[in-house]
């Protein structure tokens, strides 16, 4: 499916697969490889942004997902988002929804708030914020009506 109805119906939290349709090529082709992994990978739907006007220069719909963090022994060292515009030539996949019931733990309110963590309930969410320390962070529950939503992008 196209980005569209990925930024339309896809519920935060969700696991998004992106493809660009070719085979992967082989593993000796590093570098081929390398190229082939950046249009074909995946992450978890962070963030939704609307589409802007900035002079006479409209700026489409967008969406985030957070691709990985890489470090070492426990401490993080780069976090990988990918931003995708509605227009963009990539196919995408919801793989998977966050469960009913599930907490959400936003960075802050309003419109520039970003996804940090999904928890299971909000005892696992209080215990998050705990350790990780996000002093304007937002907890949103998973609805039925969101998993549902997120089931016509699937």
């Amino acid at each position: 499916m196209s980005a569209q109805p990925i930024y339309d119906l896809a519920p935060l939290g969700s696991i998004i697969r992106f493809s660009d349709g070719t085979a992967q090529p082989p593993q000796r082709h590093r570098n081929k490889l390398a190229a082939w992994e950046n249009r074909n990978s995946g992450g978890r739907l962070i963030r939704k942004e609307p589409r802007r006007q900035t002079g006479n220069v409209t700026i489409p719909a967008a969406f985030t997902l957070h691709i990985g963090d890489y470090g070492a022994a426990g401490i993080g060292v780069l976090r990988v988002h990918r931003t995708f515009s509605v227009d963009s030539d990539l196919s995408f996949v919801v793989v998977e929804r966050p469960a009913v019931g599930a907490i959400r733990i936003l960075s802050r309110a309003g419109d520039r708030s970003e996804l940090v963590h999904v928890a299971m309930d909000r005892a696992a969410a209080a215990a998050w914020l705990t350790s990780h320390g996000y002093r304007d962070a937002v907890l949103e529950e998973v609805t039925a009506d969101e998993a549902s939503a997120g089931r016509a992008a699937a």
